[in-house]
C-alpha cells in the first residue's frame, strides 16, 4: 500500500471512531420534557462569535443547577456539537446544560480557551435569571482537552490574568465541582507518554518542552491546585494512549493533600474515548457525582 494511501485509510479509520464514539451523544430526539436552543453568541473575542448550545427542563420553577460541557479535540479539533445529547440527559436530569465553543489552536494559543470557557461561565451568571439557574450551584465537564479546560476552571478561579475579556466582567467564573474524563493535568510529563503530545502541544503551547516549558507549567491545572480547589471526580483508563491514568492519579493525589476535594474512577482496560460498558458505567458516575454536589 502506497503512503498516500496508508494516510487516507487512516484518516477514514479515525473519523468512523470518532464517529462512534459520538453517536451515543446525539440524541435521537428532544424529548418533550426538554427545550434545546443552539446558536447562542456568549462572547465575541476577535471577531469570534463564540456560540454555545442549551438544554433545560420545560416545566419547573427552579432554580435549577447548571452544567458547562466542554468537547475535547487536541485543542486544535472539536465541535460543541458532540456534547448535544450530554446535554440533553442533563436537562432530563433537571439541569440547564450547556456545550460550547471555543478558539482552536494553532491559530489560537494558549490561554485562548481558558479564557472563552471562563466567558462561558460567566456569560451563564449573568443569565441566571432568564434560565431559572442557581449561580451558586455550576458545575462543568469534558473529556481529553475538554477535560483539563474544566480543570482548569476547578483550580484557577479568582486569577485575573486567566479570565480575558470574554464579556460579562462582573460576573465570576468559579465552579462548584468539576467531572474531569481523561484530561491532562501535567503537560511537562506527556511527552513520550502520549502518542500525539509531540503533535498537540506544541501546537496549543506555542513549542515543544525545550522550547516553551514555563508555558507547559503555566497551562498545567496540577501546578494550580490550592486548598479551594472546586471539588473534582476524575475518569479515567488505565490503558489510555492519549492521556496517561498517571496524569488523573498525579492530580487527585496533588488536590487531597492540599486539603480539596478529589476522587478518582480507574476504568480498568479502558483507552482514550470511553465505549460500551465503560461509557455507561462513566455516564453513570458523571450523573452521580453531579446530583451529590449540586442537587
Amino acid at each position: 500500500m502506497t503512503s498516500p494511501a496508508k494516510r487516507l485509510l487512516t484518516g477514514l479509520l479515525i473519523v468512523l471512531t470518532m464517529t462512534s464514539s459520538l453517536r451515543a451523544q446525539a440524541p435521537a430526539q428532544v424529548p418533550d420534557t426538554v427545550i434545546v436552543e443552539k446558536g447562542i453568541e456568549y462572547a465575541n473575542p476577535d471577531d469570534q462569535h463564540l456560540q454555545l448550545n442549551l438544554a433545560r427542563p420545560k416545566t419547573g420553577d427552579g432554580p435549577f443547577p447548571a452544567i458547562v460541557c466542554i468537547h475535547g479535540g487536541g485543542f486544535r479539533a472539536g465541535k460543541r456539537e458532540s456534547y448535544d445529547g450530554l446535554i440533553v440527559r442533563l436537562a432530563e436530569q433537571g439541569y440547564v446544560a450547556i456545550t460550547v465553543t471555543y478558539r482552536l489552536a494553532p491559530k489560537y494559543q494558549f490561554p485562548a480557551a481558558v479564557h472563552d470557557t471562563k466567558a462561558a461561565v460567566r456569560w451563564v451568571r449573568a443569565n441566571a435569571a432568564k434560565y431559572k439557574i442557581d449561580p451558586s450551584r455550576i458545575g462543568t465537564t469534558g473529556g481529553s482537552a475538554g477535560g483539563h479546560l474544566a480543570q482548569f476552571l476547578g483550580v484557577t478561579a479568582g486569577v485575573k490574568e486567566f479570565e480575558g475579556d470574554g464579556g460579562n466582567p462582573a460576573e465570576s467564573s468559579a465552579v462548584a465541582c468539576v467531572v474531569n474524563v481523561y484530561g491532562p493535568s501535567d503537560f511537562t510529563k506527556s511527552y513520550g507518554k502520549s502518542v500525539d503530545a509531540a503533535e498537540v502541544l506544541p501546537l496549543f503551547l506555542g513549542g515543544n518542552l525545550e522550547k516553551a516549558r514555563k508555558l507547559h507549567l503555566k497551562a498545567s491545572p496540577l501546578y494550580w491546585v490550592t486548598p479551594v480547589a472546586a471539588p473534582t471526580l476524575c475518569i479515567h483508563g488505565t490503558l489510555d494512549k492519549y492521556v496517561a491514568h498517571e496524569q488523573a492519579v498525579w492530580l487527585v493525589d496533588k488536590m487531597n493533600a492540599a486539603g480539596a476535594e478529589a476522587e478518582l474512577l480507574t476504568l480498568e482496560g479502558a483507552g482514550h474515548g470511553f465505549k460500551g460498558k465503560d461509557a455507561e458505567t462513566a455516564d453513570k458516575a458523571l450523573m452521580v457525582y453531579f446530583n451529590k454536589k449540586l442537587k
